[in-house]
């Protein structure tokens, strides 16, 4: 927190719909114990792998502070602490689990490896978007630790005394991994952070995921996507700019512009 140069804060640099992505990226940022916790318990027998595990959700802390004090310069209406409350009220992982629910611990590796390579990609797609300074300089710090952190969880993995996924399974891990992206995570963050009290507005998942989707997705340019296509593909074991992945990244840039098409026309 004392890195970040709080006194250039622009307020008349602060766009609006970054603004409603950043409050509930702070939501899921901060709630990195549950996370900690949960994959303490997959790696129970491992104390070096749970040292790094404390590490890590302390540095996702961090994020979701900074995100946090970010929001509530631009909007000092918003209390995070309040709304972060709504958000554990309302959605929680299932931290008494034991096992990966990706069938086996290098899977679980496998699916961090996926969510780093997305966090990375899109701190970097806010930072390039937004003018206003102290939020670039935020959104730079993220991303950079965000790509740290799928280094950490992909050499995990290839130190992993255990026998390891092919990559068709590698593969299915990570689409499943994606697909869980329009799971009530960050749609009912984006609702604990951007609508008023409790009860004012009911939650309708697919109504506030795409509203989450419009503000968020809208900031990716076609460099972010490849990246994040490349940084998935090294997780499988794929060759990340081989010709399949400059494929793969072709096509994933084509369903973008056309989701975020749909999306623009939403009324949400």
């Amino acid at each position: 927190m004392d890195d970040i140069r709080w006194s250039d804060f622009d307020p008349s640099k602060v766009d609006a719909d970054i603004l409603c992505a950043v409050k509930a990226a702070a939501m899921v940022e901060f709630n990195a114990p549950d996370y900690v916790t949960y994959l303490s318990n997959v790696f129970s027998d491992r104390p070096d792998v749970k040292a790094l595990l404390r590490r890590w959700g302390a540095e996702e802390i961090q994020h979701g502070q900074a995100l946090a004090r970010w929001a509530e310069l631009a909007d000092p209406s918003f209390n995070f602490e309040a709304a972060f409350k709504r958000f554990q009220a309302g959605y929680s992982i299932p931290v008494e689990a034991v096992q990966s629910v990706r069938g086996s611990r290098a899977g679980e590796l496998v699916a961090r490896c996926v969510v780093e390579s997305g966090t990375s990609s899109y701190y970097t797609a806010i930072k390039d978007a937004t003018d206003e300074p102290v939020l670039r300089q935020i959104a730079a710090n993220i991303a950079a630790d965000e790509f740290r952190h799928y280094k950490l969880f992909y050499e995990q993995f290839k130190e992993l005394n255990e026998e390891l996924p092919s990559r068709f399974e590698r593969a299915r891990i990570a689409i499943g991994r994606v697909s869980e992206a329009d799971d009530d995570e960050l749609s009912y963050a984006y609702y604990a952070a951007n609508t008023a009290a409790e009860g004012d507005v009911a939650y309708e998942r697919r109504l506030f995921a795409k509203a989450y989707e419009k503000r968020a997705l809208g900031l990716y340019r076609r460099q972010h996507t490849d990246r994040l296509v490349a940084m998935v593909g090294k997780a499988i074991g794929l060759a990340p700019h081989g010709l399949l992945m400059r494929a793969v990244a072709s096509g994933v840039w084509a369903f973008w512009r056309m989701r975020v098409w749909r999306l623009s026309r939403a009324a949400v």
